[in-house]
């Protein structure tokens, strides 16, 4: 019987507005580059090579940076077949298969669209979570790809990379970089002083709109993640067995060591869990909901389903 997980609203809405926003947040910061001088040719370059990179290699990226093998069916056969029934109980294409070598008990989904997924899953999480445990995991992470979430967030990130490149370029280069833009045929003292008002008011420009795409990409990453909880209910029909992973994960998660820790959390808007040292960043500026959190809306969908 096929489990459709339907479309979320909520999130739909959210990643239509994230993307507005930050549409005109950066419409805004390119008027600003246009007005003190910067070629529409450098603009066009950069944002078009960021942007491709950004759509096409940055979950490759994240993937090599974590040592994620992918692994064939004769490899990790019950792994295999887990990930291959809930596909079909979704009416999906079946995704690749990756295991990380890792203490970290965890677990993400990469890809631009079904057709292009990749299911990863660390050695900790194998040996922490039973077969019932592990599958809800997986209907979360699965429920990313359906929901097509993790392309809207590829999306969102590049405008923070276009700022956060901009805001490190000058601060390698200093306002070389900008130099000779805005300038004006002055010369002298007023032409020098003009270049350096000019290089201040990107850094600036480009700062406050990192900040703004920071704010906006984590909101949306904290409700896509309570969306593939609720995904992941539907598909299991036990929210419970969601909820019984995220314990087990964030208490196993305090014993890890720090080191292990640091090694995943490049990838932590993606994971399951994120690999955060204890006591790093309050929920608001997180990737993920707090699991406690995250739990009392798993016992609430329950509750739902008992009904």
């Amino acid at each position: 019987m096929k489990r459709s997980i339907g479309s979320d609203h909520g999130l739909t809405l959210r990643m239509f507005f994230t993307m507005l926003l930050l549409a005109l947040v950066y419409l805004v910061f390119v008027g600003v580059l246009l007005r003190v001088g910067v070629p529409v040719a450098a603009i066009v370059v950069i944002a078009v090579v960021l942007l491709g990179a950004q759509y096409l290699f940055s979950d490759r990226l994240i993937l090599a940076s974590l040592g994620a093998h992918e692994v064939s069916e004769a490899q990790a056969p019950q792994l295999h077949q887990t990930v291959a029934r809930l596909a079909q109980l979704t009416d999906m294409p079946m995704p690749k298969v990756a295991i990380i070598q890792s203490r970290v008990p965890n677990a993400l989904a990469t890809g631009r669209n079904p057709t292009h997924a990749l299911v990863a899953v660390t050695t900790g999480i194998l040996d922490q979570l039973d077969p019932r445990e592990l599958e809800a995991v997986l209907a979360h992470e699965l429920s990313h790809v359906i929901h097509r979430d993790m392309r809207v967030m590829a999306m969102a990130s590049f405008f923070a990379t276009v700022a956060s490149f901009i805001v490190q370029s000058s601060l390698w280069f200093g306002g070389g970089m900008m130099g000779g833009y805005g300038g004006g045929g002055g010369g002298g003292g007023r032409g020098r002083n003009s270049e350096g008002g000019n290089f201040i008011l990107i850094v600036l420009v480009a700062a406050v709109v990192w900040a703004v795409s920071f704010v906006l990409i984590r909101t949306l990453s904290r409700y896509r993640e309570y969306a593939a909880d609720r995904g992941s209910a539907v598909i299991t029909q036990e929210p419970s067995l969601l909820a019984s992973a995220l314990q087990k994960i964030s208490q196993r998660m305090d014993r890890i060591p720090s080191q292990d820790l640091r090694q995943m959390q490049s990838a932590n808007a993606l994971m399951f869990v994120p690999a955060s040292v204890k006591g790093s960043i309050a929920e608001l500026f997180s990737t993920h909901p707090s699991v406690e959190h995250r739990i009392a809306r798993l016992q609430e969908l329950e509750r739902r389903l008992a009904r």
